[in-house]
């Protein structure tokens, strides 16, 4: 059951007839070596990942905390300066989605990779029996993805942002 096809480069077959040809105990140690190194590659993108979301998260949470302050001592009568500051907000908040998009597909790439190597391993702890519990994503009730949740944080803020600015500057404050 290949989840890659088999003009996606994962597999070199030159090495395999030349490097290892008699060897199978030393061709399955290469695998195994390159799926703990992989697994690894894609739990760092996820912990990069996690981080982004924090960062941005902390960014915004720290923004409502000081338009909260600083709201009931506003000295400026004039709205409309408001604009440039939630073009920025909302702005940002667009860079925070496409990051979290770019790493939701590059995990998602990463997985099946693993998937494919686990296809070369005697068991596949992740690709056949853990996703495969979980409903595959596609069951709310056994799991629901992260990225189906952090896809509308920061559409949330923006949409909040927006919604702030336009209610200040159409009733003057």
């Amino acid at each position: 059951m290949a989840i890659l096809g088999e003009d996606d480069g994962l597999w070199n077959e030159e090495a395999l007839d030349v490097l290892y040809q008699e060897d199978a105990k030393s061709y399955q140690s290469a695998i195994m070596q390159q799926y703990e190194l992989y697994v690894e590659m894609a739990d760092r993108v996820s912990q990069r990942r996690g981080l982004a979301n924090t960062f941005f998260l902390s960014l915004n949470t720290t923004i409502f905390t000081l338009v909260g302050v600083f709201w009931g001592s506003r000295t400026v009568t004039a709205n409309w300066w408001l604009v440039f500051p939630v073009i920025a907000l909302v702005g940002q908040c667009g860079a925070w989605f496409y990051i979290v998009r770019s790493y939701r597909l590059l995990n998602s790439a990463k997985f099946r990779v693993v998937g494919e190597l686990e296809e070369r391993l005697p068991a596949s702890p992740f690709w056949l029996a853990e996703w495969r519990l979980l409903g595959q994503g596609s069951d709310p009730h056994k799991y629901w993805p992260l990225s189906h949740i952090e896809k509308w944080i920061p559409i949330l803020f923006a949409g909040t942002y927006l919604t702030a600015a336009v209610v200040v500057i159409s009733t003057g404050g």
